[in-house]
């Protein structure tokens, strides 16, 4: 088929706003522009932790019930529309979603074809104390669906971008080796599954951003047939689309220059982005080739029992505050594994009690309840009135809760059954690929050592004075993105800056700007047509985000404190 399909998305995760999706539907209509498909994006690692826990409560759960209420009040309108429905909010029980959805279609005098698309679910290869096993599907399932008819698709563990590649495969009718096309879907699926993420929201430049008082517009994917495609938003929303917050969303939570999937290896350094015009932003040149031969798994297993309490350290002594308080506590404690944070002196002769004081978090762990519960508790309020001057608690412990360890793993295609249960009950197997790509160093590795700058005169300032950054979680591994602004500074300059940038990012200089990571392994991958840098960070953040016990356990603000560093930037950069 020619044309391009529109495709948009209403959902970034479990818990985004609800409104979206009417939001979404009703904008489409009002911009002339309709929807040819809405997806939403409602899985996560941390999600699927959630999901399972739901499930031991009741079996018949283990889905995105705030889906459900979408369709219930937006159902209707899609279908009035013509705009098909795609959405992994399946989660761990697609099939349940499916008859819920069918439940909810009938009590709105509704008829809808609804499929699911299932086959994710592989606890029966025994991982080891699972709670959840999911391998991560593509979006050929998708795809033939909607081919045979369906107006809502319903997945579970899918790639966050193959409910996008899915609706491109059945409009365009690409083949499994069309791999420059789908890897053009997959990353323009990509830049949108994570909602406003790509028009705006969590963006370093927010300050330049557009009609911040209104609500970000979520972002629409007008994928060719060629597998170009153009981001853009519906007209009249908060937020912007432009080169810098789609390369926000571009280098948020990758790895290497192969992004790999299980349809296609994305080369993300062949994507080219181009301003088109206000809210548009064409990503094109994306090279794809034959995906990886194993699928990857998402594993979660329940790690144990967690509490922690906040104290506050007021005024002078702070140190000597909290090395009393620390052998007070640690002295009651008994439970396998505790942390305590560290302290930062208050700002001297402040003008608020608040900017006067620290705050100082003891973090537990226990394979039982009982050492991180009650007696947790009782050992920490114990000691209001006979410990440091000024003792307090920002609140005292809350009831221990469980937690949850994610680690990945993976399989052969073989072990997964990739299938479709259309609208009638019929079955249908997806095939597997029949080539693949072989396992190998990419490319795009910074080198160490790199070639030292010439000797200039610099100033000390915050690398955040032209360069933005995303950061986020990849299991106990952290993602930080930092790219180049595209401020309006000529082309040479412009070149300068990325130079720069990446002579900063050496392996052996990073713990200097992130000293949390200075006996942890970080590799830096270097992205020339994005002008960007992606960092990981291995184990920063522990067995992960429901296990770490950094207070900022998804890393979303990492990049941000990486900004705040002082760096040596050249004059005639800045």
């Amino acid at each position: 088929m020619s044309g391009v399909v529109r495709i948009g998305n209403c959902s970034g995760f479990y818990g985004d706003r609800l409104s979206a999706m009417r939001e979404m539907l009703e904008g489409a209509n009002e911009d002339g522009q309709s929807l040819d498909v809405l997806t939403g994006d409602y899985l996560a690692e941390l999600t699927m932790l959630i999901l399972g826990k739901d499930q031991l409560k009741d079996p018949s759960l283990g889905y995105a019930r705030t889906f459900v209420r979408q369709l219930e009040d937006c159902l209707g309108l899609a279908l009035e529309h013509g705009v098909k429905i795609v959405a992994n909010a399946g989660g761990l029980n697609p099939a349940g979603l499916a008859d819920r959805v069918r439940e909810v279609a009938r009590g709105l005098g509704l008829d809808p074809q609804v499929a699911h698309v299932e086959g994710d679910d592989v606890r029966h290869l025994s991982f080891p104390n699972a709670l959840t096993a999911n391998a991560y599907l593509g979006g050929f399932g998708i795809a033939a669906a909607l081919t045979a008819g369906a107006d809502v698709v319903v997945t579970g563990r899918v790639t966050d971008a193959s409910v996008v590649v899915g609706p491109a495969v059945a409009h365009h009718g690409w083949t499994t080796t069309s791999y420059d096309e789908l890897a053009g879907a997959v990353v323009a699926g990509h830049v949108v599954e994570c909602g406003t993420q790509a028009t705006g929201g969590n963006f370093s430049g927010f300050l330049d951003l557009p009609h911040r008082d209104r609500p970000l517009g979520f972002p629409v994917a007008e994928v060719a047939a060629d597998g170009s495609s153009v981001i853009t938003k519906h007209a009249g929303t908060g937020g912007a689309v432009t080169v810098d917050t789609v390369t926000a969303q571009l280098v948020y939570e990758i790895q290497s220059t192969r992004y790999l999937g299980p349809d296609v290896t994305v080369h993300l350094d062949s994507v080219r982005l181009e301003q088109e015009g206000d809210d548009r932003v064409a990503i094109r040149g994306v090279v794809g080739e034959a995906p990886p031969e194993r699928l990857k798994v998402c594993v979660n297993e329940l790690g144990g029992w967690r509490n922690q309490v906040e104290l506050v350290l007021t005024g002078l002594d702070v140190e000597a505050k909290a090395a009393w308080v620390r052998e007070q506590l640690s002295a009651r404690l008994t439970a396998a594994e505790v942390t305590w944070s560290a302290v930062d002196l208050p700002t001297p002769d402040a003008d608020s009690e608040e900017a006067a004081s620290s705050l100082l978090r003891c973090t537990v762990k226990d394979p039982s309840p009982d050492p991180v519960g009650r007696a947790f508790t009782a050992a920490a309020v114990e000691l209001a009135l006979g410990s440091y001057p000024g003792f307090t608690m920002t609140a005292a412990p809350a009831p221990a809760t469980p937690f949850g360890v994610y680690r990945a793993e993976y399989v052969d295609r073989a072990d997964v059954v990739h299938t479709v249960v259309h609208a009638d009950g019929r079955r249908e197997v997806v095939a597997d690929p029949t080539t693949y790509t072989p396992a190998t160093e990419a490319p795009g590795r910074r080198p160490s050592p790199y070639p030292a700058e010439h000797d200039t005169l610099t100033r000390r300032m915050p690398l955040g004075t032209f360069v933005h950054a995303r950061s986020g979680d990849k299991g106990g591994d952290a993602n930080i993105g930092l790219w180049v602004a595209h401020d309006g500074v000529d082309p040479a300059t412009y070149d300068a800056r990325v130079q720069w940038l990446f002579k900063l990012m050496s392996p052996r200089g990073i713990p200097i700007l992130l000293p949390e990571a200075a006996d942890l392994d970080v590799d830096v991958w270097l992205l020339p047509n994005l002008g960007a840098v992606n960092l990981v960070v291995h184990g920063l953040l522990g067995q992960g985000v429901a296990a770490s016990t950094r207070f900022d356990p998804q890393a979303k603000a990492l990049g941000e404190w990486m900004r705040s560093r002082l760096v040596s930037i050249e004059e005639s950069l800045t």
